[in-house]
């Protein structure tokens, strides 16, 4: 064409943990069965939603306003409803005003990046679920800036990582949590939020933090909401219901804008973000009508906490799967539904193999590890897939060079998990032996 029409940032838009299935598809056509335990949707995966949900939704489309175009930042009676929950935490205060509603987070993401202008950045954990980081890098037309969130220490965030990123880069203007964490499962100390907020506070940055898995943790662990910590620090916390109850069919989600008052350039960006959504008209009215009925049902707390329950035996069973597998670094997965296991150092190379009996599907697969810049990781996934028929995502699609895979816990029957996780730690052991 005679005008280059292609954004900037457009190279930087990945995501395989869709991009993934494509691959899988075409092998299921092989003849291949694929246990797809690549992407989060607990419904796909065979949870059932409960009776009781149903009916709320039912009588909901009974009613001719859920029909209707919403409020711009949404329905008034559930932003009120979600500031009262905010407010009873006691640490921050907001009302109906501070809460903007998006068509899932996936389209909050796109425009809390997409309106930062673009030599201002925002710090990214490593490593980091592929829709924050290739926002990001997209909106300024560059590679992610990261921090690093460390395998061998429960993956949590380097606060002495985080302070050089943001000392020695004057472009870097806010810093991403996501806690509990996608793609690691680990949940943070109520004191590193804490750390992270002080250093917002003394670079004079805001913070963004995703709290979509923000009641799924166990084994245990504690941690705490933006809110609680925040103090006076300009921040977005980001929710929704496509996790908790499950819902991701609705794309429901939202931000809570804490402090905005503080510093008048947050604002204005915050109206930015506000002009886009109007520009839209609103989203979608029926999942925020319901939300205050169903976790305000007499039966929604304990729905959630015998799901909260099953991950928790689930995430122990995968790890004592893999926690004796050679070459392999794994941490227990304490919050949302992922497990991150990283390759040991030095010990993939392209030589490795898994035995694949179809004919069609090993020819296929070396065809997709021939080029030689594919990932050494990504090269594992493929073969597992080939041989096994299960479906991860190479860890080197998530912001980071750590070789490895991000895998589900979202399996229902407990039966094929065991044996899910068996087959990926035999899979691993004659990779790495062959």
């Amino acid at each position: 064409m005679r005008t280059n029409i292609v954004h900037i940032g457009a190279g930087e838009l990945t995501y395989e943990i869709r991009n993934i299935v494509n691959v899988g598809e075409k092998l299921q056509k092989l003849g291949l069965k694929t246990n797809w335990e690549n992407i989060g949707d607990p419904i796909a995966k065979g949870e059932k939603v409960p009776d009781w949900m149903k009916e709320i939704v039912v009588d909901a489309v009974r009613q001719d306003h859920t029909y209707g175009y919403s409020s711009t930042k949404g329905v008034l009676t559930t932003r009120e409803f979600i500031a009262d929950q905010t407010n009873k935490l006691g640490k921050v205060q907001i009302d109906a005003e501070d809460i903007i509603f998006f068509n899932g987070l996936g389209d909050a993401i796109s425009k809390i990046f997409g309106f930062l202008k673009r030599t201002a950045r925002v710090l990214v954990p490593t490593p980091s679920y592929s829709t924050h980081s290739s926002a990001e890098a997209a909106h300024a037309g560059h590679s992610p800036l990261t921090y690093i969130l460390d395998p061998n220490n429960h993956w949590y965030p380097d606060l002495d990582d985080i302070e050089k990123c943001v000392k020695y880069n004057p472009a870097v203007a806010g810093i991403l949590i996501i806690n509990p964490d996608n793609p690691t499962g680990a949940v943070y100390p109520q004191e590193i939020l804490e750390a992270i907020v002080e250093i917002a506070r003394r670079y004079d940055l805001f913070l963004i933090c995703d709290e979509v898995y923000q009641h799924i943790y166990y084994n245990g662990t504690k941690t705490a909401t933006l809110a609680e910590v925040i103090g006076d620090v300009p921040a977005i916390a980001m929710r929704g219901i496509s996790k908790e109850m499950p819902w991701p069919g609705a794309r429901c989600g939202w931000i809570e804008i804490y402090n905005r008052d503080k510093d008048p350039m947050f604002s204005k960006y915050l109206d930015s973000i506000l002009n886009s959504k109007m520009v839209e008209v609103c989203s979608t009215t029926l999942p925020q009508t319901v939300y205050p009925m169903i976790v305000t049902h007499p039966e929604y707390t304990d729905y959630l906490l015998k799901r909260v329950k099953r991950y928790e035996k689930f995430s122990n069973i995968a790890y004592e799967c893999l926690k004796n597998v050679k070459g392999v670094l794994v941490n227990r997965t304490n919050g949302a539904f992922y497990m991150s296991v990283c390759f040991e150092e030095g010990i993939l190379n392209t030589s490795q193999v898994l035995p694949i009996d179809n004919k069609e599907v090993k020819g296929m697969i070396e065809e997709l590890v021939a080029p030689e810049d594919t990932a050494l990781d990504k090269r594992f996934v493929y073969y597992l897939l080939g041989a096994t028929g299960v479906c991860v995502v190479p860890l080197t699609s998530f912001a980071t060079m750590i070789n490895g895979f991000r895998i589900t816990l979202l399996e229902t029957d407990e039966e094929e998990f065991e044996k899910i996780f068996s087959t990926v730690a035999v899979a691993i052991e004659s990779y790495l032996n062959s």
